[in-house]
Formats: structure tokens, sequence, C-alpha cells
């Protein structure tokens, strides 16, 4: 906000900044000072007292307002942000931006198509097909992307299993039907949780019971650094 009064009524909030306040997920922790705003006018990129200023040409309608801060709309927050991030990152913030309802699956080509000719959108033209809304969080995202870099890509995600009496027991992260076994991501916070493990364990007891044949592998985010480990993991449990 004080960026944005500083810099006039011309002046928005653009690519990561946006991404943030749209509550996208997988970017890395924001430093707390570090805000990128767009004036079309500008001309060169330049910073200004810890605000990155951008000059991309974005039209009336690109320009949203939350929170009282005027943006980039979903989509263009997404075409801007993802020519300035790693594969990874990008398709978390894809997952996140089709999870949360932001972006339709319908919208993903209308945006590939509009960044064409854009720097870097060569390389992100190839990420736009990974993404996938049915991911809840980074991690899901991110051990997704080893696996299918790996030739051991789940065979569904948020797979729900039930009882005898049709009632959901339990819905995995992962699963891969040809091994019989599920995935979870366990992240940071509610998984730690007293009663998050309660319900972790009474599941974990109801799908034994019920799908007596299934096995149970879980990563974490350290995992991430063992990309190796988490394949190795996979194809073990599926003997």
């Amino acid at each position: 906000m004080a960026a944005q009064l500083a810099l006039g009524p011309d002046a928005f909030a653009g690519g990561e900044t946006a991404a943030l306040l749209w509550g996208m997920q997988g970017l890395p922790r924001w430093d707390g000072r570090t805000v990128h705003m767009v004036i079309p006018a500008l001309g060169a990129q330049r910073h200004h007292h810890r605000v990155t200023l951008h000059s991309w040409q974005v039209s009336p309608g690109e320009v949203a307002t939350t929170t009282g801060i005027r943006l980039t709309d979903p989509g263009r927050t997404l075409r801007d942000t993802l020519l300035r991030v790693d594969r990874e990152t990008a398709v978390c913030l894809m997952d996140s931006a089709l999870h949360r309802g932001l972006i339709l699956e319908e919208d993903m080509e209308e945006l590939e198509l509009a960044n064409r000719g854009r720097k870097g959108c060569v390389n992100v033209r190839r990420w736009w097909p990974l993404a996938d809304g049915r991911a809840e969080s980074p991690l899901e995202t991110r051990v997704r992307l080893i696996c299918v870099d790996g030739g051991a890509p789940p065979t569904d995600l948020q797979h729900r299993f039930r009882d005898g009496r049709g009632r959901t027991i339990g819905i995995a992260d992962f699963w891969w039907e040809e091994y019989q076994l599920i995935g979870e991501a366990d992240g940071h916070g509610p998984h730690g949780l007293p009663q998050a493990l309660l319900r972790d364990r009474e599941r974990q007891n109801a799908l034994q019971r019920w799908h007596p044949g299934v096995r149970i592998v879980r990563f974490t985010w350290q995992d991430l650094n063992r990309p190796q480990y988490i394949l190795a993991a996979i194809t073990r449990a599926g003997g």
C-alpha cells in the first residue's frame, strides 16, 4: 500500500508481489521488504527504495483490486511471474491458482498463448501442461514432479477410499494403482498437531482394515533433497 501511494495512481502490484496478495503458494518466503510494482509508462526496469519497478504493458482489463490494493489479475500475475522463476516454483504457482479457483483449466491455453514472444516463454511453454489443480500444497506438487521426472507418475491425485458401506474413510495425496500404493506429503503445520496425528492414525487403521493390500509411503520437505530416495521408496514399496 505504501508503494502504491508513493508511486501514484498509475502504479499497481505485479509479479511475485501480486502472487502473494492473491494467496498463490509456492514462492520462497517473502523477505518482508521488497515489492514488485508495475508502471506501464516507466520504460526500463529499475529499483527504487526497496521497490522493483516493471514497465510491462498491462491492459486495464488485467488490473484488479483486492484489500484496497491495485494489482494484476490472477491470470496476468501468473503470466508475469512464471517468466521469472524455475520450473518447480512455476508449477507450484499454477497448481495453487487452479486449486484456489483463481484461474480455470480452460484459461491455461489462452494464458500460454498470450505470453508467446516474451523473454523466457519458450521454457515456460513446456511447464503449463504439468499443472494440476488437485495438488493441495507446494510439497505435493514438488513430490509429483520428482515422480514424473523419474518415470513413476502417480495414477491419481486425491484418490478417495471407501469402507464397506461406501463411506469415505480417506483421501490419498497420491495413488499408484499398479503398486497398490498410497503416497502422503507430510508438510509443516497441521499434520504435526495432536488432533491431526490422531486423525491420520485413525484413517490409516481404517484403510488397513478395508483395504488390507494397500501400502503407504510418506514424504516430507527434507525428502525433496533426495529425489532418488523418493523414487526408490515408491518402487520398493511396490515390490
